[in-house]
């Protein structure tokens, strides 16, 4: 089977995008996913617009949706930190990718390493769902106070998390806190909080939450200045192979520009740094009213004890360059031992 792709110009679809010539595309598509229900729920949007853009997909066969189980999935009794990092939510989707046994693959950008694989590229990125983070609280917390995200948890509460980045950033706001490691899906963790002999609390990204119908379990909205998000949080990234010219162009007419401009400035922000797994590093970019770029970067110790915290802003354009000038500033001002 096989489908003539008509040009973006006649599709709905973001204007700024040039033409896609017409081609000839074997199908069905086949998409590379984590098997999560959130992962899911974002292949499922990102194929809802694929095929909105461009009608003739919407044959109920054009795609096959390939869930992959990755070593981020298996491995859930160590921290991310210590087996590899957030790279092994992808690496088995990569193979899958570069082997051809699937076309595309549907990613959290911010699970993506920002050094793709060879061959591989990040082909699109989508727009942006609420990039904050959440506390998740259990029944002992204080009700929630407006003026100070952290005050609604106990003195020596239990924090769950396997996340450095919060991990470092709760610790240097509240050093009475402890934090104890917990991994697993979104549903996962919020059953762990909800048991008796959990975590005090935890804290999670409000765009899962969000996309999954679940905003009600977030206690409290944590604002970036007070708990700066991950690089990409709250972004789906499409990558294909660096060769798939026909799909690279289809994929373009579903860009989001301001997710692209973003996280071009955080991931060159942590391209820069060049951090181990173990260190915290938080990235976040939004556009100005004036179409100019903030990005704030963060560099912590995992124990809260150093957080160099900074901000930059500039032309849109010139995404990368302001990602990269805040990374070796926060480098070169951090201490050595921290990138190790």
């Amino acid at each position: 089977m096989s489908v003539a792709h008509p040009s973006a110009a006649s599709q709905p679809g973001p204007p700024h995008h040039a033409a896609v010539k017409p081609h000839m595309r074997s199908l069905p598509l086949r998409v590379g996913t984590r098997g999560s229900p959130l992962a899911l729920w974002q292949t499922r949007h990102f194929l809802d617009l694929i095929t909105r853009f461009c009608p003739v997909l919407r044959d109920a066969k054009a795609f096959e949706e390939h869930a992959i189980t990755t070593s981020g999935d298996r491995i859930q009794d160590k921290r991310l930190a210590d087996i590899g990092g957030k790279g092994l939510f992808a690496k088995e989707i990569h193979e899958a990718l570069s082997d051809g046994r699937i076309d595309f693959a549907v990613h959290s950008l911010k699970d993506l390493e920002t050094e793709m694989p060879p061959g591989i590229v990040l082909a699109c990125t989508l727009k942006r769902e609420d990039a904050r983070d959440a506390l998740i609280l259990g029944p002992s917390c204080n009700p929630p106070d407006p003026s100070d995200p952290f005050a609604c948890l106990p003195a020596g509460a239990v924090i769950g998390t396997a996340s450095v980045r919060r991990q470092s950033q709760i610790l240097h706001a509240r050093p009475d806190l402890r934090v104890e490691m917990i991994r697993g899906n979104v549903q996962t963790r919020l059953a762990k909080v909800r048991d008796p002999g959990g975590p005090t609390a935890s804290l999670l990204a409000l765009a899962g939450l969000r996309r999954l119908g679940l905003e009600v379990e977030a206690g409290v909205v944590i604002d970036p200045d007070a708990m700066v998000p991950a690089a990409g949080q709250g972004i789906v990234g499409v990558t294909v192979r660096a060769d798939d010219v026909e799909l690279h162009e289809l994929l373009s007419g579903i860009e989001d520009r301001e997710a692209k401009a973003v996280s071009s400035a955080e991931r060159a922000l942590l391209a820069a740094l060049d951090g181990s797994c173990r260190t915290p590093i938080g990235g976040h970019a939004r556009l100005l009213p004036d179409g100019r770029l903030h990005l704030t970067g963060l560099v912590a110790r995992a124990d809260g004890s150093f957080l160099l915290k900074r901000s930059l802003h500039g032309a849109a354009a010139d995404a990368a360059r302001i990602g990269r000038e805040l990374g070796d500033s926060l480098r070169r001002d951090s201490p050595a031992d921290i990138f190790g």
